[in-house]
């Protein structure tokens, strides 16, 4: 068995060492489950980012979670994912899915959840991960152990979707949103090594996240009291 090393997979620590001292931050400014706190610093508000202008959100709310144990599943996940998904992708290929997944995720919120809600966590780009392994196990299909990771990411997907719909406390549209974010990027920008997608794969899967994007902020802009 390959020994991991810590280059490897550096932005995978990096990221989850970002996580728990913003985690430890808002502990500190009064608690992960004080909704002043959560608002103070970054977490998604329709309304705030709306009426606010205060669009930021869609990035910062990644960063925060509520309560231990939901950052301590969040960064479990992270991990296992991110120490070999970093290194298929390419660290800054994997930072950039990462991140632009978080986003892509609070934007399906923003469009389709409540507006009355606040919403954090990593999970947007954790589901974002998942999408991205999908979508190379489907052009590696000559590689069992990518084809293997593959199918594991999508059902792993698909279960944690299925069981959100029994819990209303759950962004179901951030996850969906941060899966479709995830698997489009991963044909776009492609991966260090492996096969990649062609070139009209690549222009049609940015035309979809084109029109995904415009379609959220569009649908957003909508406040519904």
């Amino acid at each position: 068995m390959q020994k991991q090393s810590f280059k490897d997979s550096y932005m995978t620590w990096i990221i989850l060492i970002v996580l728990f001292v913003v985690f430890l931050m808002e502990t500190a400014l009064g608690g992960s489950q004080n909704t002043a706190v959560l608002i103070k610093m970054g977490a998604m508000s329709n309304y705030a980012v709306v009426a606010g202008g205060q669009w930021w959100r869609l990035f910062t709310a990644q960063f925060l979670h509520m309560g231990i144990m939901h950052i301590v599943s969040n960064a479990v996940m992270i991990y296992y994912l991110g120490v070999y998904m970093e290194q298929i992708l390419g660290h800054w290929r994997f930072l950039a899915v990462y991140l632009l997944s978080g986003i892509g995720g609070n934007l399906l919120s923003l469009a389709l959840g409540s507006d009355q809600a606040i919403s954090a966590g990593a999970s947007t780009a954790l589901f974002g991960l998942m999408g991205a392994m999908t979508a190379i196990g489907l052009r590696n299909r000559d590689n069992p152990v990518l084809v293997y990771l593959g199918k594991q990411a999508l059902w792993l997907a698909i279960i944690n979707i299925v069981l959100d719909l029994f819990d209303t406390n759950i962004d179901i549209q951030g996850h969906i949103g941060g899966l479709v974010t995830g698997l489009l990027l991963a044909i776009i920008l492609g991966d260090r090594a492996l096969q990649k997608y062609s070139t009209k794969w690549r222009i049609v899967a940015l035309c979809v996240l084109i029109v995904y994007l415009v379609a959220t902020v569009r649908m957003g802009m909508v406040i519904r009291f």
